[in-house]
């Protein structure tokens, strides 16, 4: 059991909860719900923690998926096995899939059904599997999907998309207690490639912008962390804003100070400050020194990139000139400028080893982190390539 002391939301857990079970005239959350907010500011503690609690004390079964902690794992086997665990928890689950599947009689303990024969392209899809689920139990499903957009990085994840979405419609019918699909992740314009397109598996789906923690969570964390001087949380606010409303860059300060045997109390205030600043320029000034060291072409497309957002074609000609023009921009000699198809595709693979790009199974491509973008902006980088 964890000892860890956690900040909490229920107001906020329950308002969601209910957003997403409600069934009403011109309600979106029966095609999905889609949270984005950016990465490190509590967006999954929130969904573990509080919003996964809420869902269950209002009378849903929760599916949890987290494809972002293990990358080895395809996505679609990620959720996938989230579905197993949850049937294979009850053996009435076990004997209705095992009925569905031809099996007049199932051994105690499952042994002569093996999950293994649930998921895309087995005997039993995600559709049956769900639907079992969900007449066994008579309770809505939420699926939780955290950082969602993994999922569209292989053909198994977008399969597994399109399998949620044929549950969904199925479930969501009169014969059935409803299935809901709830998508978080840390970047929305990759989030938005789940539900932009008609060809996306949850087209439609309503995006949400995540609430960042406020004051109260800076009220919270100055009550409880516990140092040798009392800190003050509307300085503490002041510096949670500047360093992107990111609750671990506090803690990691608040943790230098303990160990700093040698810091007098009356300077803990002012030591804490300088921590959390600190901390905010290092991780910046790590991308800065990525990015600073790309080859020409590499600094093009990711410049090209960041400024075209969703609208961004690696490899049209009017975003070949803007490569040039970036690189001429950049102070290179127009004579020795040479953009061709297969120095981008380069460029882009090596954008991608990086971590500065992120691709989409059908060949879609975006920035990583909105933090890369601010950055070049920042820096007058974008100019004149919009």
């Amino acid at each position: 059991m964890s000892t860890e002391i956690l900040y909490h939301r229920p107001a906020l857990a329950q308002r969601l909860a209910k957003l997403i079970m409600q069934v009403a005239v011109g309600s979106a959350a029966s095609s999905g719900v889609f949270l984005a907010a950016p990465r490190r500011t509590g967006k999954s503690t929130f969904a573990r923690e509080d919003l996964r609690p809420a869902l269950e004390a209002a009378g849903a079964i929760v599916l949890y998926a987290d494809l972002w902690k293990d990358l080895t794992k395809d996505p679609g086997v990620v959720i996938v096995d989230a579905v197993r665990e949850t049937i294979g928890r009850n053996q009435g689950y076990v004997t209705r899939l095992a009925k569905a599947s031809g099996m007049d009689k199932v051994t105690v303990g499952g042994l002569s059904f093996s999950l293994d024969k649930i998921g895309m392209g087995k005997d039993i899809d995600l559709t049956t599997a769900l639907t079992a689920l969900s007449d066994e139990s008579r309770q809505m499903i939420v699926l939780m999907i955290d950082e969602a957009q993994h999922a569209i990085t292989t053909d198994e994840g977008v399969a597994a998309l399109f399998a949620l979405k044929a549950a969904r419609d199925e479930l969501n019918s009169s014969k059935h207690h409803g299935l809901r699909v709830v998508c978080t992740g840390s970047n929305r314009d990759k989030l938005a490639m789940l539900r932009n397109s008609k060809d996306q598996a949850f087209f439609g789906a309503a995006m949400v912008p995540f609430p960042t923690l406020d004051r109260d969570f800076v009220e919270w964390f100055c009550t409880h962390v516990d140092l040798p001087q009392p800190l003050d949380p509307a300085n503490v606010f002041v510096l949670f804003q500047e360093s992107g409303y990111r609750p671990e860059l506090l803690g990691a300060a608040a943790d230098e100070i303990r160990f700093d045997l040698m810091l007098a109390p009356e300077n803990v205030p002012e030591r804490f400050a300088e921590l959390v600043r600190a901390q905010a320029e290092e991780l910046n000034a790590n991308l800065k020194k990525v990015i600073h060291s790309l080859t020409p072409i590499q600094s093009a497309v990711i410049r090209v990139m960041s400024a075209k957002g969703e609208d961004y074609a690696p490899f049209e000609a009017p975003t070949m000139e803007l490569y040039a023009k970036a690189m001429q921009r950049a102070g290179i000699d127009p004579a020795e400028i040479r953009v061709e198809v297969p120095g981008v595709q380069q460029a882009l693979i090596a954008l991608q080893e990086k971590k500065l790009v992120w691709k989409a199974s059908r060949g879609v491509y975006a920035v990583d982190e909105n933090v890369i973008v601010d950055l070049l902006r920042g820096d007058g980088l974008l100019e004149g390539l919009y």
